[in-house]
């Protein structure tokens, strides 16, 4: 792993889905800003949440730590997080933890869109 690693987080809103991209690394060090964003959604009332892995080159427990501590929430809520974009080694690490059967992990932003549009909520399926 290199030294000085970081995490660049773009939010953008599409209709009711908040999305937000992830660049860099998603580590113990940087796993606070995704803390951050997420709770900065969730506390505005956003339920509807999409986040694009695409550019994100590596994660650790740390980093999937994140995405647990806000689920149940977001559910009990309405909403659901679903997860877009992922590169090989990164989806490695979440099916080798078996967040598959937890969360949505799509192939594109526009079939999570879609899931969303048509109420598909990972829990009722």
């Amino acid at each position: 792993m290199k030294e000085n690693n970081d995490i660049k987080i773009i939010e953008e809103k599409e209709n009711d889905v908040s999305r937000l991209a992830l660049n860099g690394y998603l580590d113990a060090h940087t796993a606070p800003k995704l803390e951050d964003s997420l709770k900065e959604l969730i506390e505005s009332g956003q339920y509807k949440i999409l986040i694009n892995l695409g550019a994100l080159d590596y994660i650790s427990s740390a980093g999937l730590g994140v995405f647990m501590a806000f689920i149940e929430e977001v559910r009990e809520n309405g909403g659901d997080i679903k997860i877009s974009e992922l590169k090989p080694k990164v989806l490695s690490v979440f099916e080798l933890l078996g967040f598959p059967a937890l969360f949505d992990i799509l192939e594109s932003d526009e079939e999570a869109l879609d899931r969303f549009r048509k109420g598909k909520m990972k829990r009722n399926e």
